[in-house]
């Protein structure tokens, strides 16, 4: 990419600069977001060259300029559709996404999201369009759909080049019954293959599940799934992530599945790990007084006794320390997590939704859980990104979301690839 992006002479007219006064009077805003906002707006304005004809035909109506862009590079801006959103793990990656190759410049643009839990639409509508809308001088039209998808007019949504969809994971992680297609949520992967299927197909798509999902119903869900994929007119691509070898601070694995449009001739191919490994010491150090979302949860003397004995690393079950009179009187379960310490100085475990008292994730030194805020940043949000509802409500949409950075990382091997810009990549393991 260019690296000498701004204008040496910028001139902008009279009525352009009232505006901008005016605005700044308005919102009693210091002028630096506006004025990169406006400055974007007039260098598109200014004339850049024509946009990739085949996806940016009605990019312009749109009101979305990215932040400065060598103005000798043509510009492909992907318009962007997602189901199950989350909190915006995927979408917040998708949006700080940008990819040049020698002669065009990629990014992207939101066209519509869905959610069932209104908390995190609110959240996703907070941070995700929030950042397109301040950083990146979005002015469109995005709608935020909250609801259950099963209600939801899939014909009536418009198109997009970009379908992401991490389909509810309930039913086919290994931590749950395990019940893939049999339960509620397992077939709710079809209403992307339904996306993907309308007759203005989607370029590209990212679907996402938990690792759990390859032996699910004895590995025939999961056969099932890749199958309609492919079968919708996609050639596709699965490997499951190992998110802590791509710089995520947690041992998250992950299924994704990444799938170009036959009539392309594209394959996806899986981006090698970045072997820039962050611990949990690292990624919990120097969190911002005023970050949002820091509440900590009340512990009883007895927890706090207990996590006084047990070291990094160890939970109730392994504690080498841990006297008779602390020990779980209760059979032990498959949850190997209950009252674990986080290692400061590995990646943590997994970052989990939900569960009653010991499953809260807890600090190594402090002898208390972890907080909301802290879990976002072992999920890679960043500090000014403010979750919206209760604490637990915040605490669910954390656990279920894919962690932003690694996010990113696939979301620009996918422009690569549609750029035909090389990358490092190694073989897909499924």
């Amino acid at each position: 990419m260019a690296t000498d992006l701004i204008p040496k002479q910028f001139k902008v007219s009279a009525d352009v600069w009232a505006d901008f006064e005016s605005v700044c009077n308005e919102n009693g805003t210091y002028p630096s977001a506006v004025l990169r906002q406006l400055c974007q707006s007039y260098s598109l304005r200014a004339g850049t060259k024509a946009e990739s004809q085949e996806l940016n035909d009605r990019q312009l109506d749109l009101g979305m300029q990215d932040r400065f862009v060598d103005p000798g590079l043509d510009r492909v801006v992907f318009r962007l559709g997602e189901l199950y959103s989350g909190p915006g793990g995927v979408g917040l990656g998708a949006a700080q996404a940008e990819v040049a190759s020698d002669t065009t410049h990629y990014s992207t643009t939101p066209a519509w999201t869905n959610d069932f839990d209104k908390d995190s639409c609110a959240t996703w509508e907070k941070n995700v369009l929030g950042y397109y809308k301040d950083r990146k001088g979005f002015s469109g039209d995005c709608q935020v759909l909250h609801g259950d998808v099963r209600e939801l007019d899939i014909d009536a949504l418009p198109a997009v080049d970009g379908l992401m969809f991490g389909f509810p994971c309930n039913d086919f992680s290994i931590v749950g019954e395990h019940k893939g297609f049999d339960g509620d949520f397992g077939p709710l992967y079809s209403y992307g293959v339904k996306v993907l299927r309308k007759a203005e197909q989607p370029q590209w798509f990212l679907a996402e599940n938990v690792g759990g999902i390859t032996s699910s119903n004895e590995g025939v869900a999961f056969e099932t799934i890749l199958r309609d994929l492919e079968e919708s007119g996609y050639d596709i691509t699965a490997h499951k992530y190992k998110l802590e070898e791509y710089g995520v601070p947690q041992a998250r694995h992950r299924v994704i599945i990444v799938g170009f449009r036959k009539d392309l001739g594209m394959t996806f191919k899986v981006p090698a790990p970045s072997n820039d490994r962050v611990t949990a010491g690292q990624a919990l150090s120097n969190i911002p007084s005023w970050a949002t979302n820091q509440e900590k949860t009340k512990q009883s003397s007895k927890v706090i006794e207990r996590l006084s004995y047990i070291d990094p690393g160890e939970n109730v079950w392994n504690a080498k320390r841990l006297p008779d009179h602390l020990r779980l009187n209760v059979p032990r379960t498959q949850l190997s997590h209950i009252y674990k310490k986080v290692d400061p100085n590995q990646p943590s475990y997994t970052v989990t939704g939900s569960g009653g008292g010991g499953t809260h994730m807890y600090h190594w030194s402090e002898n208390r859980a972890l907080t909301n805020r802290e879990r976002a940043c072992l999920q890679t949000f960043p500090h000014d990104f403010e979750f919206v509802g209760s604490k637990e409500s915040v605490r669910k949409q954390i656990g279920m979301a894919i962690p932003v950075k690694g996010a990113k990382q696939i979301i620009e091997a996918i422009m690569k690839t549609y750029a035909g810009v090389p990358y490092d990549s190694v073989e897909p393991n499924l």
